[in-house]
């Protein structure tokens, strides 16, 4: 064999041709074959039953089940209706945002418009800050 292929080392020829000769064996893979088909073909026969089975549970159970969910589900409960809600909250919000009204009687402290509040703001000016202020 070494003489035949000049570039295989001689210590590598042991008079063995340079294929592979065994083939691969059928039977073996056959046999994987049909078992792995019988165990899906199990799988599935028994996924079917499974859902059936869970089918029959939802039919035997009624449907309408009036539930109170007050009595039922402890605080804090979800929001029913979140967004007339929030309307509620923003209209709340605007109306003190532009109307005049008393935020303490007793020291003569009283609500402004934003508009309002604005114009003597620019008129008025801020207060600068002291030179020894906060660093």
């Amino acid at each position: 064999m070494a003489e035949n292929n000049p570039h295989l080392p001689h210590e590598y020829d042991n008079g063995s041709p340079g294929h592979e000769t065994g083939d691969v064996n059928v039977w073996a893979i056959g046999r994987f074959g049909v078992i792995l088909v019988v165990v899906i073909a199990i799988s599935l026969t028994l996924l079917v039953g499974l859902f059936k089975f869970f089918q029959a549970k939802e039919a035997e159970t009624p449907v309408a089940v009036s539930v109170d969910p007050t009595k039922l589900f402890p605080e804090p409960r979800l929001q029913r209706t979140p967004v007339p809600d929030l309307k509620t909250i923003r209209a709340e919000e605007d109306q003190m945002l532009n109307t005049y009204g008393w935020v303490d009687p007793q020291k003569q402290l009283v609500r402004v418009p934003i508009d309002v509040a604005i114009d003597l703001l620019a008129k008025k000016g801020l207060s600068a800050r002291p030179e020894g202020g906060a660093k």
